[in-house]
């Protein structure tokens, strides 16, 4: 689970450097569509270490 935790960092880090930068916005749009995967993936892997 600390691995996603720091991709989630590393991807939020990214677009907040990619918006900030007009001609690194690719950057941005990249790293927010990397953290929405990160991010679904992790909560799939948390949903399923749930079931009994």
């Amino acid at each position: 689970m600390a691995i996603i935790i720091i991709l989630l960092v590393v991807w939020a880090a990214l677009g907040v450097v990619g918006f900030a930068f007009t001609g690194l916005f690719w950057l941005g749009i990249v790293a927010a569509i990397l953290f929405v995967g990160t991010l679904a993936f992790g909560i799939a892997q948390r949903s399923n270490h749930r079931t009994p």
